[in-house]
């Protein structure tokens, strides 16, 4: 199907032209018409399927003209960099139409985002943190909402932002729209689905947002942390094949880790992002990486979800992700618009339970591969990798009850009393402590 099928304004429609978008994905097909009818509506498709499309599609179409200062449609989202993805994305859509959109985030001055805000916008793309922060200081008033959209909400979750995105919704007015897109539907989403939607319409696209056929999944079983680092550096040096490889861990001192090891191999080939480094730092190793200037990113989460950066190669989970969601929306990062893509997952003993939970959501195997024999494995041991997990410490087991000590007597009391001076007397009685 077209978009030209969808009966769309001619500046919607010059505006794909443009842009060379002409036929249009699943999710933006089901979703369409539902949202221009003014129901709730989730989609749960993989990254990858235009979701940010199928919201921003409908919600332009009937966006009208207005010079008022607060916002009609609210766009709240996980990360800095997908807040300017989406405002990147309605500027796109919208160089033949009069709508303002602005994207608020942490990190950053507030007092200028106050401005912004108050100077007025018609869609308002926001982090959860930041727009409860301005919505509390009294700048951003939600009454003139109509439609609320949340994007990766079950990053939201993992994030720890649900007692904020709760209270944002309890200040929305009663009649509106609420939109909702992710990859995986959650138990604790849909809690919030009952308590705030209206009789949504679920899209479901692809069963529990599995991934794309065109990615292809390898496994490597790798004995600990710097046998991984061998395997990576081994990986890497072939620049024809992994022209464009994401490199994915689970924590920041990981990721740093990782940087300065590979660092001295391809000095000129790689970057590093993660939600210590600046603002400024995490979008120009995105643009650099998405330009071409480095080959190698390495990152956290913090890009997984959302971010749409094109012609990824490869994705490297250099450590296998606990939660079976998080593989899902790494993954996701290549084989994007019908091209071929490759995730190598590396696997220790310790990590076998998580490679089992993510199988069993995807109802796929990963093909496990023989661990190369040119590659050294490391007989060293780190320090996180020797400390014994939490629940295999006895913490059932009952402790010895201390016997209490018997309170002084009052003979005892009263002969402390008589050593004392008359000052220290004077202050005891009047309830002085030392």
């Amino acid at each position: 199907m077209n978009f030209e099928d969808f009966n769309l304004k001619k500046p919607l429609l010059s505006a794909l032209s443009e842009l060379e978008f002409e036929e249009a994905t699943p999710i933006q097909i089901q979703t369409y018409p539902l949202i221009l009818s003014g129901k709730d509506v989730v989609g749960v498709a993989q990254t990858g399927t235009g979701k940010t499309i199928a919201y921003l599609l409908p919600i332009l179409q009937q966006l009208a003209y207005s010079d008022q200062r607060q916002p009609r449609v609210v766009v709240v989202v996980p990360t800095r960099e997908l807040v300017m993805q989406v405002v990147n994305e309605v500027k796109k859509l919208t160089p033949y139409l009069s709508i303002r959109a602005v994207g608020i985030y942490g990190g950053t001055n507030i007092k200028t985002q106050k401005q912004n805000v108050y100077d007025g916008c018609d869609i308002l793309v926001a982090t959860a943190g930041r727009l409860y922060d301005l919505i509390m200081s009294g700048v951003l008033r939600m009454k003139e909402v109509q439609k609320f959209i949340i994007d990766e909400v079950d990053e939201m979750f993992n994030l720890g932002f649900r007692p904020q995105l709760t209270a944002i919704m309890e200040t929305l007015p009663p009649k509106r729209q609420n939109l909702m897109f992710s990859a995986t539907l959650l138990p604790e989403i849909e809690e919030v689905i009952k308590h705030f939607f209206w009789q949504p319409e679920i899209i479901t696209i692809a069963p529990h947002g599995t991934p794309l056929e065109q990615i292809i999944q390898i496994g490597y079983p790798v004995a600990n942390f710097n046998t991984k680092l061998n395997l990576l550096a081994h990986l890497l040096k072939n620049s024809e094949v992994m022209n464009k490889v994401l490199v994915f861990v689970s924590t920041k001192k990981m990721a740093d880790q990782i940087f300065n090891h590979i660092d001295k191999l391809f000095p000129t080939e790689i970057s590093i992002i993660h939600s210590n480094k600046s603002q400024n730092q995490r979008f120009n190793a995105v643009k650099l990486f998405q330009d071409g200037t480095f080959r190698i990113l390495i990152a956290t989460d913090v890009v997984a979800r959302g971010i749409d950066i094109q012609n990824i190669t490869h994705v490297i989970n250099f450590d296998t992700p606990a939660e079976p969601s998080d593989y899902i929306h790494r993954i996701g990062r290549t084989g994007r618009a019908d091209k071929p893509g490759t995730s190598i997952t590396f696997i220790t003993e310790n990590e076998g339970i998580y490679l089992d939970q993510i199988e069993e959501l995807m109802k796929k195997l990963i093909d496990l591969l023989d661990f190369p024999e040119e590659v050294p494995v490391s007989s060293i041991v780190t320090l996180e990798e020797r400390i014994t997990p939490l629940f295999d410490k006895p913490y059932l087991n009952e402790k010895p009850v201390k016997a209490k000590k018997a309170a002084p007597s009052k003979a005892k009391v009263n002969a402390g009393k008589k050593n004392m001076r008359p000052k220290e007397k004077k202050f005891i009685a009047k309830g002085w402590k030392k």
